[in-house]
């Protein structure tokens, strides 16, 4: 079996993807997710100006040969425009691999480790009760996992505070929406905002919080010592990442539980964090990580050190990328949860799937392959449109993490 053909997808349903199909000399074809939020296009260019040319004619059950020949051979490694570019030909692969020998991706990863993959929603809120209000319909849902997110008194907009019931979408149309940040007003606020979620609901359901790395690590710090009351799952993206051992300060004052990771793009990001075991929980996703082949790499590294996973699936990710994320939650030892924020109406029509939701779990289904389609001639209905995501800036007007 050979690569004969491959082309590039852009869309729009809602917000932008980037798809890549690999077909075989037999007709079967596999998809992958391509999309990096904000710079799709740079990887479209990238796979069809680099990358297709070198896949045809090769064999697509030589997986791990393809991810070293296109991560290695050329030279500049890393950077996530070159790993969502190779994530989403892994992908494809493992797609056609499955699809070729009739099981589901997970059956190639060694089989399920569990009956299904238990996923955490976002309730959002403009203020404290509404976002009582969204948690509570999240429970309705028979979510056990929720993520807590709200505005803050003070400031007009605050970044992870979705427009939507069930799901948002961070990037608009346009040049980069400008919002302000008070890291004064936000560790303020928190410990209030979950005194108040723990009171309404009690001790069982599992609440996280993003801080959007938005804090040193010192401030980090006293924000996960005086959220320990509270119980959290785990406090996500508390610092920028790059400086690994800013983590050390963090874990010498608080115990509650942290998790990050969903920008890195290699082991390499995340080596430092979870040998020294200043995380607990690693978010790297499918696409940016270079798909299922890097990513399970990462897992094994984790399981080491008692790190579990907590993949990224936001909806700048596809369909296609949370089908791979299931097949690799469901096959993983040491899985922890899965991020699901429900896609649009539009975007599932465009991306046809198998994978199902019940009760605050998930499953990716049986189909071969990854369980999930592209409707291309739907999927050119929606047009690219340029989006952009917020730029951040303190009071005075400083640029600052978002």
């Amino acid at each position: 079996m050979k690569i004969v053909d491959g082309h590039v997808i852009v869309c729009c349903p809602g917000r932008n993807f980037v798809t890549l199909k690999l077909i075989t000399d037999e007709g079967t074809y596999g998809i992958g997710d391509a999309t990096l939020n904000g710079r799709e296009l740079a990887v479209a260019s990238y796979l069809e100006d680099h990358v297709l040319p070198l896949l045809i004619g090769r064999n697509p059950g030589r997986i791990e040969d393809t991810w070293q020949y296109l991560y290695k051979g050329a030279y500049w490694r890393r950077g996530p425009v070159t790993m969502a570019a190779i994530g989403a030909v892994d992908t494809a692969l493992w797609d056609i691999q499955g699809k070729t020998l009739g099981v589901p991706v997970y059956h190639l990863l060694g089989g399920p480790s569990r009956d299904s993959v238990l996923v955490y929603g976002h309730a959002n809120g403009t203020d404290v009760d509404d976002t009582l209000r969204a948690v509570e319909r999240y429970c309705e849902l028979g979510y056990q996992a929720i993520r807590v997110q709200s505005g803050v008194p003070g400031l007009e907009g605050t970044y992870g505070v979705g427009r939507g019931d069930m799901y948002y979408e961070p990037a608009e149309p346009g040049l980069p929406p400008e919002q302000r940040w008070s890291t004064e007003l936000y560790l303020d606020f928190v410990p209030e905002l979950f005194a108040r979620v723990r009171s309404e609901f009690g001790p069982e359901p599992m609440f996280l919080h993003d801080v959007h790395h938005r804090l040193t690590p010192i401030e980090a710090a006293r924000l996960g010592k005086a959220l320990e009351p509270y119980h959290l799952f785990w406090l996500e993206d508390a610092v920028p990442a790059e400086l690994q051992e800013g983590f050390r300060i963090i874990r010498q004052h608080t115990t509650t539980p942290l998790a990050v990771g969903e920008v890195f793009n290699t082991i390499h990001d995340c080596q430092q964090l979870i040998q020294e075991q200043l995380i607990d929980y690693i978010r790297t996703a499918v696409v940016h990580a270079g798909g299922i082949s890097h990513l399970r790499k990462i897992a094994s590294l984790a399981e080491l050190y008692h790190v579990r996973t907590g993949c990224h699936g936001a909806t700048d990710l596809s369909p296609v990328c949370m089908a791979a994320a299931l097949h690799f939650d469901l096959s993983v030892h040491n899985f922890g949860i899965q991020e699901y924020m429900r896609h649009s109406e539009e975007t599932d029509r465009v991306f046809p799937h198998e994978y199902t939701f019940e009760r605050g779990a998930m499953h990716p289904g049986d189909a071969p392959g990854l369980g999930v389609d592209i409707d291309e001639e739907l999927a050119a209905e929606y047009p690219y449109q340029r989006a952009y995501l917020p730029v951040n800036r303190k009071l005075d007007g400083t640029v600052h993490s978002w």
